[in-house]
């Protein structure tokens, strides 16, 4: 029997006393005590009902015990479906709806508002608290700690990631095993690890970041991960001189660079710093370079394809831009159904086997954007150079990305129309030094009416998860239209493009 993404992942480890995860309190696991906990675990999705091919909807705090959920569901055959934890009950019970998991597990902490987000669901519930605690593993640890892995094929999903749109609402990217496993092998090596890596690792485990790309490099490599719960740039300083590498959004890098205990001296020994899931401004990339000497290699994905583009780990690492095309990804930039020449602006295509199965009972709107061919089309605009080098100059849809997270401005839009004295509402992504973007929120106010901003902000806080509220709001009389009446918010845009960056 064969389970593509388990055996590579974790076939060459099992027994091995070699350390896998570093804790902030010191404490180590070793890559034989992970392999058992997800044994334990998959043992438990079975006891469960959970069948291969049934979901499992996961929103639970960064642990050890998390990634081994994730490893579980993989071996047992179950399709693993992280959500953000920010996430609020209403748009939970979104994504339950849509995907009707077999098992839904939440932080015990979230367990009192089953009725908001568990809805009409016939799932089983149980719980996960970040320190290891809840039902889920209260229930595991009595079963076995051994399992064989259930039989899959590299087509064989592994993963829902809900992503955003231009239009309705989220999307499930379905990824099989092999659109994981091939794309984590080509990064494994492209970006030179090995067993001797010490990743410091910092980010969340409900997106394709923290989760793919990350966890699976280092666990095919044999490496090892300091666990952070999440980014604080003091403890992450802390743990950097144990560190060879560490994986960032563009918000870890301004932060460690307002630290003036983050020299030279601390990250000189450190093999590589990348950065991704967000722009990163040239400033913040030329800053870095001056304080440590390090160039830090920006690349480009999504939760469609994962990783498309990297800069070179050898040769220039251009800032602005996110090098070249992944070995086995195709990229080309079309316009009006044709390729484009050299240093034109185009909408960027991809194909390859990194490259998704469709979106999770959505075959009109996989038609649209997963062409017959392979092609995936991505929304974005960009360019290549003469050295052949990527550069992403925006998205042709107006899809905000902000802290590494997606941001669908339409979604924003209808919470804040429903408030009292608005007429109508625009949502924007603008140039943010610590987030890559920020969410604005331009507003026309009824007749007569007096909005205060502030208190609009406050009156989302438990409508929207944080990082898609608005982290400014404009009250203005009218939007700016064309002469068909669509809001212009290129305009909209231009207008405010300074509103953060601006000193």
């Amino acid at each position: 029997m064969t389970n593509p993404l388990f055996d590579a992942l974790m076939g060459p480890h099992q027994g091995s006393d070699r350390t896998f995860l570093i804790l902030p309190d010191g404490a180590t696991l070793s890559y034989d005590q992970i392999d058992r906990l997800s044994a334990q675990l998959a043992n438990l999705l079975t006891a469960q009902g959970v069948k291969p091919g049934d979901r499992v909807a996961v929103q639970v705090e960064k642990s050890p015990e998390a990634l081994a959920l994730y490893l579980a569901c993989a071996r047992a055959g179950a399709v693993f479906l992280p959500l953000n934890t920010a996430y609020t009950p209403a748009e939970v019970a979104y994504f339950i709806g849509d995907a009707q998991p077999a098992l839904v597990v939440c932080d015990p902490g979230r367990e009192g508002q089953r009725q908001a987000f568990m809805g009409d669901s016939l799932a089983t519930l149980m719980t996960l608290a970040d320190n290891g605690d809840g039902s889920l593993m209260e229930a595991a640890k009595a079963l076995p700690d051994d399992q064989t892995p259930v039989d899959r094929g590299p087509d064989d999903l592994a993963a829902i990631l809900y992503t955003s749109g231009t239009t309705g609402r989220s999307k499930g990217a379905m990824l099989s095993h092999d659109n994981l496993l091939s794309n984590a092998q080509v990064l494994a090596d492209y970006w030179r690890f090995d067993q001797d890596d010490v990743l410091l690792h910092a980010l969340p485990i409900f997106h394709t970041h923290g989760l793919f790309v990350a966890s699976n490099v280092i666990l095919l490599a044999g490496g090892a991960m300091i666990w952070l719960p999440k980014f604080d740039a003091v403890q992450a300083m802390e743990f950097l001189p144990r560190a060879t590498s560490m994986m960032g959004v563009p918000t870890f890098y301004t932060r460690l660079l307002d630290q003036p205990g983050f020299t030279r001296e601390l990250a000189g020994h450190m093999r590589l710093f990348t950065s991704g899931s967000a722009p990163l401004l040239a400033e913040t990339h030329r800053a870095f370079e001056d304080r440590t000497g390090q160039r830090i290699l920006e690349r480009y994905g999504m939760t469609e394809t994962n990783m498309n583009t990297s800069n070179p780990y050898d040769g220039e690492r251009r800032a602005g831009t996110v090098g070249f095309a992944l070995p086995g990804v195709e990229l080309r930039i079309m316009a009006d159904g044709s390729e484009v020449s050299q240093g034109e602006i185009g909408t960027i295509e991809v194909r390859g086997r990194n490259v998704f199965q469709g979106y999770w009972q959505m075959p009109d709107k996989t038609a649209e954007e997963l062409g017959p061919d392979g092609w995936f089309i991505t929304g974005d605009l960009g360019q290549i150079d003469a050295g052949g080098y990527v550069t992403i100059v925006g998205r042709g849809k107006d899809l905000i990305i902000t802290g590494g997270f997606n941001v669908y401005p339409k979604e924003v839009e209808e919470v804040i129309d429903d408030l009292p004295g608005v007429l109508e509402s625009s949502v924007i992504g603008l140039p943010h030094p610590d987030f890559g973007e920020g969410v604005v929120a331009v507003i026309a106010r009824e007749k007569g009416a007096d909005l205060d901003a502030d208190a609009i902000i406050a009156g989302l806080s438990d409508k929207l998860a944080k990082f898609k509220q608005p982290k400014r709001v404009i009250v203005v009389d009218e939007l700016p239209r064309n002469t068909m009446g669509k809001v212009q918010k290129a305009a909209l845009r231009s207008e405010h493009a300074g509103m953060f960056t601006d000193k």
